[in-house]
């Protein structure tokens, strides 16, 4: 038995490889590269020198790898660091307050009955329609109202719920086999241990691919903040890019260090979460 697991082992490795296949690869290779260069050029172009970068034709590798007198200077023409901590505090607000409002509205919509509810989430799906840019001077007039208007507050507040979010976590929710709701509540299990005992962890991998979108739609976010905040104080990354171009020049290398400041902490974010991303892409239902 054990040779000829072995012999049929050898023959499916030996299975030729179709030339589909190869185009295949080939032109996922591609892609690859392509999504990869514009990110390794602008990391590797802020370590070279203002005569590296201009030079025709181009070279791939800075001479001084360890050359940070970019980024010093980045650091120098604007408040990278206090921004930073504004990004940080903004992103935390959102994707903690936003994963409670989304995992408690998907529940209550998937599992809970009550007068209204398909009714209810038509009319909430319905608003996915209206552009951000139409309600943002309703969200300013609140914000002016309730005194929150230069401060971190304002760039969480309008965020604290999505739409988007709670329908894609509602769609696994109704994965989950109805009986394994009913068999807890036969137990004795109330809707709030059911929840977070049992939904949440087995939503693991798409709360993960939420709190990444989330993540990166919080951290680039740049019309809301500028008109949320006036300050150097509380205003974060994106802004300090754009402050960044027009205070501090146009050279490429100081700006390609600059950008690698804004964009790096998302990459290293995505390198992390990546293989919960693909989990919550390809996991369609329960098996088993």
């Amino acid at each position: 038995m054990a040779n000829k697991s072995r012999d049929t082992e050898m023959q499916i490795n030996k299975e030729p490889i179709s030339v589909g296949r190869i185009i295949m690869y080939i032109v996922l290779i591609l892609g690859a590269v392509v999504m990869i260069f514009p990110f390794y050029w602008m990391i590797t172009g802020a370590f070279k020198t203002q005569v590296e970068v201009n030079l025709m034709p181009p070279t791939l590798f800075p001479q001084n790898p360890l050359n940070i007198e970019n980024f010093v200077y980045a650091f120098q023409t604007a408040p990278f660091a206090r921004y930073f901590v504004n990004s940080l505090l903004a992103l935390l607000g959102c994707i903690t307050t936003c994963s409670f409002t989304t995992i408690l509205a998907a529940y209550a919509f998937s599992r809970l009955r009550f007068p209204g509810r398909e009714v209810i989430f038509s009319m909430l799906l319905s608003l996915m329609m209206v552009p951000y840019e139409m309600i943002i001077i309703t969200n300013y007039r609140t914000i002016v109202q309730w005194n929150l208007h230069n401060k971190i507050w304002a760039l969480i507040l309008p965020f604290m719920s999505s739409i988007f979010y709670t329908y894609i976590l509602k769609g696994f929710f109704d994965s989950v086999p109805e009986s394994l709701y009913q068999a807890a509540k036969v137990d004795g299990c109330s809707d709030w241990k059911y929840l977070w005992r049992v939904m949440v962890p087995m939503a693991k991998s798409s709360l993960a691919t939420i709190i990444l979108l989330n993540s990166i739609a919080t951290w680039n976010s740049f019309l809301w903040p500028m008109i949320a905040t006036n300050s150097k104080d509380v205003r974060t990354l994106p802004f300090g890019l754009y402050a960044f171009m027009t205070e501090g020049g146009q050279r490429n290398e100081r700006m390609m260090a600059a950008a690698t400041i804004v964009v790096l902490p998302m990459i290293i974010i995505f390198l992390f979460a990546r293989k919960y991303i693909i989990s919550g892409m390809s996991r369609g239902g329960i098996k088993g």
